[in-house]
């Protein structure tokens, strides 16, 4: 595979494919790490399924893993700022079996 090239100005010229345009919805994310990597696990738990699946792992060198988060930082942010503030849970616990609550029927 070829490196993505540069533009004049330092820009890299980026292609995103149909499908990963798409994306893929997480409700979850577990970060683990050794002395070389960090990974991130981006999961999607389903009411009433008590197995979540792991949609996409994102694996980062320790240097990308602190410039995502303060790209994360300074998004979060610009978006309080047009937006208002992002509430904060107090406490998290994960679901025993899923959401909880009264499952629905069709």
């Amino acid at each position: 595979m070829t490196p993505p090239q540069q533009n004049p100005e330092g820009a890299i010229d980026v292609e995103l494919s149909e499908e990963i345009a798409e994306g893929v919805y997480a409700n979850l994310a577990m970060i683990a790490h050794s002395n070389s990597e960090f990974i991130l696990d981006f999961i999607r738990l389903m009411p009433g399924v008590p197995k979540a699946k792991v949609k996409a792992r994102i694996i980062l060198t320790p240097e990308h893993a602190k410039r995502l988060l303060e790209a994360l930082r300074e998004n979060i942010s610009r978006f309080e700022e047009a937006y208002g503030g992002i509430n904060e849970p107090n406490e998290f616990r994960f679901p025993s079996g899923g959401f909880g609550g009264p499952v629905g029927q069709a």
